[in-house]
């Protein structure tokens, strides 16, 4: 059985690959820098945002109130301008953590992402939020009784 070939890395991967690291450092500027100024943004089935200014307000949200976040690519493939995502991704905040499959489509213009949309379940983000939640408040009764046995 013939050994698999890796997937060449286009620049189009290679731009998105890079943005989700920026996304990954809280480097919002250096993330920005890979958008075009006509981005569209949009978690399905969210209404999209529609250009920079807008997409950058989301992104400081998630800098604002997060800790951290991890893109963790399972697949990656290019036709041309188009760049195809199978993600886990985590958000973090604080002791808090929400991992859930994304798959993102990623359209580029001269370089720029143009189209950033990400699809995933609504149930395994609600599910996966829940289950932080339940890590949080099991981690504080940990402290908890630890600190009451000193």
């Amino acid at each position: 059985m013939p050994e698999p070939v890796a997937a060449e890395r286009t620049r189009e991967i290679a731009t998105v690959e890079e943005f989700l690291g920026a996304l990954e450092d809280f480097d919002l500027e250096r993330a920005l820098s890979y958008l075009a100024e006509d981005v569209v943004y949009q978690n399905v089935p969210l209404p999209p945002a529609r250009g920079i200014g807008a997409v950058s307000k989301q992104l400081r949200l998630m800098v604002r109130y997060g800790t951290g976040f991890e893109a963790h690519t399972h697949r990656i493939a290019a036709n041309g301008d188009t760049v195809l995502t199978e993600r886990t991704d985590v958000l973090i905040a604080g002791s808090w953590r929400a991992r859930f499959w994304v798959c993102g489509t990623f359209e580029l213009r001269d370089g720029k992402i143009v189209l950033w949309r990400d699809y995933f379940d609504w149930a395994t983000v609600l599910a996966s939020s829940a289950r932080g939640w339940v890590g949080v408040l099991a981690n504080a009764i940990r402290r908890r009784v630890a600190g009451s046995r000193s």
